[in-house]
Formats: structure tokens, sequence, C-alpha cells
């Protein structure tokens, strides 16, 4: 579609080192208990902050460092090449990780985890179009190799309807009937094809919010989400990993927004309820002062964890 090739700028083919700071990392490692050893799932690898620790809880740890971002599959490998063959790197979506694992695996994971967060690297790069706060394509698609819809098209092309149903169930947004409205009418003039274009528009439609809370932040979460299809996404992966942990193993999810911690929390409740997992942090973990502080990227995280106490119900 010439909408893409015209104006959809391709990322570099060498990403620069990581600038993500894990979130929550004492506390993820804490949960997954890394010192039993075993293989080790990192479903979201992003820059490798979480990877290197559970790597460096011992020697007889494996892991499979998973991610959906390939510029992120080659910062981690990078940054893990220490580790050599204790590491396993696959370009996929979590969704995907029933049948990644190897039928021996199955059953034998002693951790799984997961940062459903953006990273750093990604909101920072102007050219993947996440951010509202630097001029760059509209795109937000997490794997551009396999994804054909970027955010541009799919304003270019989606009904008011549709456009306001993604605002209002993924952004919780107010006013997504009236931004709704403001972003089909702008089709009449031209396309939206810039994050400025879309940040801009948005700040002459709504009413500012919150002191320092940009008016974009709900619409650019709303269109990442639908983009990625991410909370479908999330459901395939809390329905698969239960089932892939050993007795013991446990699981860990990272979520930042209400919309996923609430899937999070009502899986890890019925399994819980089930008999087969126990609750390691009833009521999930927040960051510290200390840490919202040093990366405030972190302020809206929670960690959740279950651990795996049978394979059937009590």
């Amino acid at each position: 579609m010439i909408l893409v090739s015209r104006h959809l700028e391709p990322p570099s083919s060498t990403p620069e080192p990581t600038r993500h700071l894990p979130v929550l990392l004492p506390e993820t490692i804490a949960a997954l208990a890394p010192e039993r050893g075993g293989l080790f799932v990192d479903a979201t690898v992003g820059g490798g902050g979480h990877a290197e620790a559970l790597l460096e809880a011992g020697p007889e740890i494996r892991l499979i460092a998973l991610d959906r971002d390939a510029q992120a599959v080659t910062r981690s490998r990078t940054r893990l090449e220490r580790f050599g063959e204790r590491v396993q790197f696959l370009h996929a979506p979590f969704s995907a990780i029933g049948s990644l694992l190897g039928s021996g695996d199955r059953g034998r994971v002693a951790g799984l985890l997961a940062d459903l967060g953006l990273s750093s690297d990604q909101l920072d790069d102007r050219h993947r179009g996440f951010s509202f706060q630097q001029d760059g394509p509209l795109d937000m698609r997490m794997d551009r190799s396999a994804q054909k819809t970027s955010a541009a098209v799919l304003l270019a092309h989606a009904s008011e309807d549709e456009i306001e149903e993604w605002l209002s169930e993924y952004g919780e947004e107010r006013f997504s009937r009236r931004l709704a409205h403001a972003i089909v009418h702008q089709r009449r003039f031209g396309p939206l094809l810039r994050t400025s274009q879309l940040a801009d528009l948005v700040a002459r439609t709504i009413p500012r919010g919150r002191a320092g809370i940009h008016p974009a932040t709900r619409t650019f979460q709303a269109l990442r989400i639908a983009v990625n299809r991410e909370l479908g996404e999330l459901e395939s992966l809390l329905d698969q990993a239960p089932a892939l942990l050993a007795p013991d193993g446990r699981l860990a999810l990272i979520s930042f927004h209400s919309l996923e911690d609430r899937r999070v929390k009502e899986a890890f409740r019925a399994e819980v309820k089930s008999g087969r997992s126990a609750d390691l942090l009833p009521g999930g973990v927040r960051a510290s002062d200390a840490e919202t502080r040093a990366n405030p990227r972190a302020r809206s995280a929670r960690l959740r964890a279950i651990r795996r106490v049978s394979a059937e119900p009590a």
C-alpha cells in the first residue's frame, strides 16, 4: 500500500545499545527464584535486563529469550552473548510460546516472565512512532516484518465507530466520540501520517487533563493496543503459560495499565481457585518511590506472580 511505503520510515538494521531500565527487577527475580535452576522463559526479553539477572543467578540456568520486536532480539543477543549456549533467542510473539517450546520442555519450565510495557528503546526511537513527544511516522507496529497495518493505515480506513470503540475501550478516553469524529473529519484534508499530526489534533479537540499528562496519552495507548492486538496476545499467553510450568514453577507478569492488570489478576485468581497455583504476591507489587524517581516509566508498573503447586486441581 502506498501509504506504508512512502511515509513509514524503515528501522535501523543495527539498533543502538539498549537504554531501557528493567522495572521491578529485584522483586521480579525474587518471585521467579532462579536459584532453583532449570529452564526459564523471558517472553518479552526487550533490552535483556531481566534475562541477564536470571542468568547471573546460577550456571545451571537455561533461558529462552523471546520477543516480537526484532530489534529487541538483536539488542538482547549482544547483551547476553557471554552466556553462550545457555540462551536460545526467538523472534516471535509471546502468544506462540506453547508451540515454540519443545515437547520435552512443556510442563518443565521453572519460571516464565512477561514485561508487558513498551521499552525505552521503542519509545525513544522516533521512527517507531510509539511516542507523541517527538515527531515520527505514525507506525506503532511491534513487528514490522510480520505486521502490515500501521497506526496510520488503521486510522485511514477505520470507521468513526471503530475508532471510537478503540479510544473508549483501549484508551478509556472520556472524549472518545468527539475525538473519533475529529479524526474522521481530518481525513477530508489528508491522512494522519505523523505522530505530531495526531498529537496536535488531539490537543486541539479535547480538554487538557491533569498537569503533566499530555491529552494524547490515552489516544496513543489505544492505537498501539489496536495495532498490535495486545490484549488478545495477553489472553493467549495467560491461557497457555500455567500449563507450561513445572511443579513449583513461577509465572510473573508486569502490567502497566488497568486493561492488562485486570486480565492478569482474573487469570491468576482462577488459577489459585482451581488449586493448581498459589498467589506469591497478593494484590501485586508496585515500584518503590526510589525506583520511580530514578525511572519515571516504572510508576504505573505492577508485578503479579503465581507458583504452580500441582498439575491438577486438588
